[in-house]
């Protein structure tokens, strides 16, 4: 896909600093006041590698960095990584990364289209994938790039430098992802490049191929990482604190509505993408209690909701969690699944409430399940048969039907 052409304006100062806005680090401020004076798109780079089937809202915080470049005329490329996915990005691991198949790298890449649409304006973007230049690198290609980088620079990298350190195992192949990432920069030859904090040395790798082949070094701009729902960790879906962009409005609204109190000025900055002044004031009227937090969490979650799934789901999603969490109430419309009498913790796992038997007898046991608002807590509790309400949680609701 196409990106398209650059209005050939000069892009005014204040422009300027409405694209730096919200970067944790740029390198640097100059070099793009510089390469912006003259007067000329800049191609503007994000990589994202297909590792799960699904985005979640820690990526849209970059996706909305680089439409902001993209509104702005500049030629945007979205590089989906689907031949670094192979090799597995170890930035912020401290093990190695599994490796993908072309199956799994295949079927994951179907969905990044749709969901990065969600904030790209996908007809301002060039769309390619890396696998395009790093396909065609043979033997004597990649010995000549990794002649270009000393073990010294790569284990100057944090996750690096912290597993040898430790004793954990680095496999050769790791140390070919950042010099994978940094050819993506030669290949369409960058100015600028986006990423999270976690990508800052690979992003810096760049600039220093991009010397040693005799290209203008990128200027490299990194965005804070979004922390996740358990308020610890960056979001991920691997650790299960995230909420997905393919996600239904309930699930996302009801996720969102878990974060804890002095996350929401975060989330309203990164996820919701308000201005610096609006994050503050919603900080200062949380330590001044001069609102209601959970009117304020309601308001953030139905903005952040209602940019993947519209006003009218966001606000359906909003009455959804009244009722069924504050009110206890159980929905008017739930699906049904039609099962003959069994065990709960079988009926839990038929729901798509739990992913094993074990893991539902825990539920049962941790008292989070009702039976027609009744809390069932015994693991080897069955269902007689007859019509009624099966909830997991405050959110999580089936209607059960004999088959008979």
């Amino acid at each position: 896909m196409r990106a398209r052409s650059f209005p050939g304006e000069m892009i005014k100062s204040q422009d300027i600093e409405a694209l730096l806005d919200g970067f944790e680090h740029v390198e640097s401020v100059a070099e793009f006041r510089s390469r912006v004076a003259l007067g000329r798109p800049l191609r503007v780079k994000l990589g994202i590698d297909p590792t799960s089937p699904d985005l979640h809202l820690g990526f849209m915080v970059v996706l909305e960095k680089l439409q902001r470049f993209a509104a702005a005329g500049h030629a945007v490329t979205l590089i989906i990584g689907d031949f670094t996915a192979r090799i597995g990005d170890p930035s912020g691991k401290n093990t190695m990364r599994p490796q993908l198949s072309a199956d799994e790298i295949d079927a994951n890449m179907r969905t990044y289209r749709e969901q990065a649409g969600k904030v790209l304006d996908l007809e301002r973007v060039t769309i390619r994938y890396n696998s395009e230049w790093l396909g065609k690198l043979g033997l004597s290609d990649l010995i000549g790039l990794l002649s270009k980088t000393t073990v010294a620079q790569m284990l100057e990298r944090n996750d690096f430098d912290q597993r040898y350190s430790s004793g954990t195992p680095i496999s050769l192949h790791e140390f070919l992802y950042p010099v994978a990432q940094a050819y993506d920069s030669i290949a369409v030859e960058a100015d600028m490049e986006l990423g999270g904090t976690d990508q800052l040395f690979n992003l810096l790798l760049g600039r220093h191929y991009q010397r040693e082949f005799g290209q203008t070094p990128q200027i490299c701009a990194t965005v804070p990482l979004l922390v996740g729902l358990d308020g610890v960790k960056k979001m991920s879906k691997s650790i299960g604190n995230y909420v997905g962009i393919a996600e239904s409005a309930e699930s996302q609204f009801g996720k969102l509505m878990s974060i804890a109190d002095d996350l929401m000025p975060v989330y309203a900055r990164l996820a919701a993408f308000r201005s610096r002044g609006e994050a503050d004031t919603l900080a200062e009227s949380l330590r001044s209690d001069a609102a209601n937090p959970m009117q304020l969490k309601k308001e953030l979650a139905l903005d952040i909701v209602a940019r993947y799934h519209g006003r009218d789901a966001a606000q359906r999603a909003r009455e959804h969690f009244e009722a069924t969490v504050q009110r206890r109430e159980a929905p008017a419309e739930m699906p049904e699944l039609r099962h003959a009498p069994a065990r709960l913790s079988a009926l839990i796992v038929a729901a798509g409430f739990a992913a094993s038997k074990r893991e539902a007898e825990r539920l049962l046991t941790g008292s989070g399940v009702k039976l027609d608002g009744i809390v069932i807590a015994e693991p080897h509790a069955a269902w007689n048969g007859e019509s009624a309400v099966l909830s997991v949680g405050s959110r999580k609701f089936v209607r059960l039907v004999n088959l008979s």
